[in-house]
C-alpha cells in the first residue's frame, strides 16, 4: 500500500529514505513560527479542516472548484478540503469580531489540499504559516505584517543575502490601468482589469511574445508595462512602509518590485512577496491586503479591513536544506536507566518516572535484558548518560562523552537531574 501522490510521510530521524519527509524538521519548523508570532503579539487560532464548497466559490469564483479536494458528505452537503486558510479566517472573524478588540492580531499552521499538478516546491498538501491583521487600515499594520514575516525568516539563520521582500501595490497598477485605459479598448470593467493583473502576475514566467500578445489585445504595450515596472517609483503607502522597515534596522531587506501584483482577484492594496536572492525556488511566502474579504464572506453585515501572508513549510524546507541551516535531529535522550538487576526496576522505574516529570526525556529496558545489549539500546538511542541503581541504595551517573563517572549516595531525582544539566 503506497500514499497518494503529491501527499508526505513525515519519519522521526534518521530518515530512512530519501523521499520521504522529516518529522523533526517540521516540529522545529513549526516552533520557529509559533515563537516568532509570539513575539509579536499574535495569537493562534484554527478551524476545520473540512469547510462548505461555497466559502472558497464566494471568495474565488467557480472555477476553484477543479483544484479542489471536493465532494457530497453523508448529510448530502457539499464540502472541500480547505485550500487557504483566509476564508475561513474571514469566516469566523465576521462571526464574532465583536468580541475581540481591534486590530486583531492572529496565526494559524493548518495543512491545506488542492488537487493540482505537482512540481518542485509544490505538492497536493502542504502545511503554512498564516499571519492575518484584522481591523487596521493604515500602513503601519503592512509594515508589522512585513517585519513579523522578515523575522520569522531570520529565525531559521536567513539573512539579507539569502532573502528579500519584493513590494507592490494593487493600487498603483489600478492607476496605471485606469490612466491607459482611456481610448484603449481596455474597457472599465472589473473582469478586464483583473485580466490585466493576471497577465502583469505572470511577466516573469512568460515569454515575451506572449505577454506582448495578451496586453495588445487590452489596448497595452509591453514597452509602457516594462517602464512602469522599472521606474519602481513607490506610492505614499509603499514609501510609508519602507519608512517604517528602515526605523527597525530591516531596510535592508525590502525593496519595491512592480512585477509582483499576487494573481488573486481579492487583493485589493499593498502586496508582497518574500524570494530568495538566488533565484533558486518559487516564491517563499506571499500576502497582502484583502480588504473586502471579510465584507463578502459576511454577505456585507460586516466590514474590516484585513491583510495578512502565508509561508509554506515545503520552499522553505528546501531553501533551509539547500543554505544548510537546518539543525542535526538526532532525538537524543537526557537519560538511559539501566535495570541489570530485576530486583532494582521498581525503584529503577521511580528514578525514571521522577526525571521525566522534571522535564527530562527518559528511557529504560521494558523487559529483562542483558546488561551489553542494554548499554548498545543507550548508546543508540544517543543517550548523554546512563544511570544504575546499585546497592546502598546509591545512583552511579555516567556521562557517555567524556566516560566520567559519579555517584549520589541516595536515590534522588532532584541530585541525579542536577548532574543531567
Amino acid at each position: 500500500m503506497e500514499r497518494l501522490p503529491g501527499f508526505r510521510d513525515f519519519y522521526p530521524e534518521p530518515l530512512p529514505k530519501s523521499d520521504v519527509w522529516s518529522a523533526d524538521a517540521r516540529q522545529y519548523i513549526f516552533a520557529k513560527w509559533r515563537e516568532t508570532a509570539r513575539r509579536y503579539g499574535f495569537r493562534e487560532y484554527d478551524g476545520p479542516p473540512v469547510e462548505p464548497l461555497e466559502l472558497f466559490t464566494t471568495k474565488s469564483g467557480g472555477e476553484i472548484v477543479g483544484q479542489l479536494y471536493n465532494f457530497r458528505d453523508k448529510g448530502d452537503r457539499e464540502v472541500a478540503l480547505r485550500p487557504e486558510m483566509t476564508p475561513s479566517l474571514a469566516r469566523m472573524v465576521a462571526a464574532h469580531e465583536r468580541n475581540y478588540k481591534k486590530p486583531i492580531k492572529w496565526f494559524a499552521i493548518p495543512q491545506l489540499f488542492r488537487y493540482e499538478r505537482q512540481q518542485k516546491g509544490r505538492l497536493r498538501e502542504h502545511f503554512q504559516f498564516n499571519a492575518d491583521i484584522i481591523g487596521e487600515t493604515d500602513p503601519a499594520a503592512d509594515a508589522e505584517l512585513i517585519a513579523l514575516l522578515i523575522d520569522t525568516l531570520r529565525s531559521f539563520g536567513l539573512t539579507a543575502q539569502d532573502f528579500c521582500i519584493r513590494l507592490s501595490s494593487r493600487n498603483a497598477w489600478h492607476e496605471f490601468y485606469e490612466r491607459r485605459r482611456q481610448g484603449a479598448n481596455a474597457g472599465g470593467n472589473g473582469e478586464r482589469e483583473y485580466e490585466f493583473f493576471q497577465i502583469i502576475d505572470k511577466l516573469e514566467r512568460t515569454p515575451a511574445d506572449e505577454s506582448a500578445r495578451k496586453l495588445a489585445e487590452l489596448g497595452f504595450s509591453l514597452d509602457e508595462v516594462n517602464q512602469f515596472i522599472a521606474g519602481g517609483d513607490p506610492t505614499a503607502e509603499l514609501k510609508s512602509i519602507l519608512d517604517n522597515l528602515a526605523a527597525r534596522g530591516l531596510g535592508g531587506f525590502a525593496t519595491v518590485d512592480y512585477h509582483v501584483i499576487r494573481g488573486l482577484a481579492y487583493y485589493t492594496g499593498v502586496v508582497f512577496e518574500a524570494f530568495d536572492r538566488k533565484g533558486e525556488f518559487r516564491a517563499i511566502a506571499g500576502g497582502g491586503r484583502y480588504d473586502n474579504l471579510v465584507k463578502l464572506i459576511s454577505g456585507g453585515k460586516v466590514n474590516l479591513a484585513s491583510l495578512g501572508f502565508g509561508m509554506g513549510d515545503v520552499v522553505l524546507l528546501e531553501l533551509l536544506t539547500a543554505r544548510g541551516l537546518l539543525p542535526k535531529f538526532d532525538g537524543g535522550l537526557n537519560a538511559f536507566v539501566l535495570i541489570e538487576d530485576e530486583n532494582q526496576r521498581m525503584p529503577s522505574l521511580k528514578l525514571a518516572h521522577d526525571l521525566r516529570a522534571a522535564g527530562f526525556s527518559v528511557e529504560y529496558p521494558l523487559t529483562p535484558a542483558k546488561a551489553d545489549k542494554q548499554f548498545k539500546r543507550a548508546q543508540e538511542l544517543k543517550a548523554a548518560f546512563t544511570l544504575r541503581l546499585e546497592t546502598g541504595p546509591a545512583v552511579r551517573v555516567r556521562n557517555l562523552k567524556t566516560r566520567e563517572e559519579k555517584v549520589v549516595a541516595a536515590v534522588d531525582a532532584g541530585a541525579v537531574a542536577r548532574l543531567l544539566k
